[in-house]
């Protein structure tokens, strides 16, 4: 009598099918190679702000002695508007106060001279600001008033006579430190005016806004 055939394993089929399954999957997961650590300098800044605003810039691994710089974009690497050599990583910069085409740079110097490592472009729009107080005020009272604009380090709020040139001085505040200040009204009554003074690379003194205001 033959021998009779040996039976095949129940789960032989089952394993056979899972491992079919799988057999994808894990040739993807070898394939897959992790992704390279970045290891450049990063620089990410907004693409447009009024002239003569503050631009904060985000960097990351921004190598020693690496300086920012505004310039216009044909500009050569050794030129620049503004240059900052910066000591956080959100610095802040200066931008022009003319409106126009410029470009952020992040720069390094390379066998002693200049090296653009990474470049952005901005747009610099018109500045413009605003002021608000009461139109009229007692002699040496207390005159509560409110200027905003670009609010750069060197822009101020002044109250000179309406025939003072762009540079005279008065009982001012500056916006960038707090937009709203109270000032002591001039001893001598009269006719005056507040000012928004822009201070700004490129502008140089440049009156943004005025509003009358009456000493009695």
């Amino acid at each position: 009598m033959a021998a009779a055939p040996l039976a095949r394993p129940a789960f032989s089929r089952r394993v056979f099918c899972l491992a079919s399954a799988l057999w994808p999957a894990t040739a993807f997961a070898q394939a897959k190679k992790p992704a390279a650590a970045a290891t450049g300098p990063s620089m990410s800044v907004a693409r447009s702000i009024m002239a003569g605003a503050p631009l904060s810039a985000f960097l990351s691994r921004a190598p020693q002695g690496a300086r920012l710089a505004i310039a216009r974009p044909d500009d050569p690497a050794d030129k620049a508007i503004v240059v900052l050599e910066p000591k956080v990583s959100v610095p802040s910069v200066q931008t022009p106060g003319v409106a126009g085409d410029y470009e952020l740079r992040l720069m390094v110097d390379r066998d002693g001279k200049p090296a653009i490592l990474l470049r952005r472009p901005l747009v610099v729009t018109e500045p413009l600001a605003t002021l608000a107080a009461p139109e009229r005020v007692g002699r040496r009272q207390a005159l509560p008033v409110r200027g905003i604009g670009p609010n750069g380090e060197q822009d101020r709020v002044v109250l000179v006579a309406p025939d003072a040139p762009i540079d005279a001085e008065g009982p001012r505040f500056f916006p960038a430190e707090n937009v709203e200040a109270t000032l002591e009204a001039p001893e001598q009554p009269g006719a005056y005016e507040l000012r928004y003074v822009l201070n700004a690379p490129v502008s140089g003194l440049r009156i943004l806004a005025r509003k009358p205001v009456i000493v009695e």
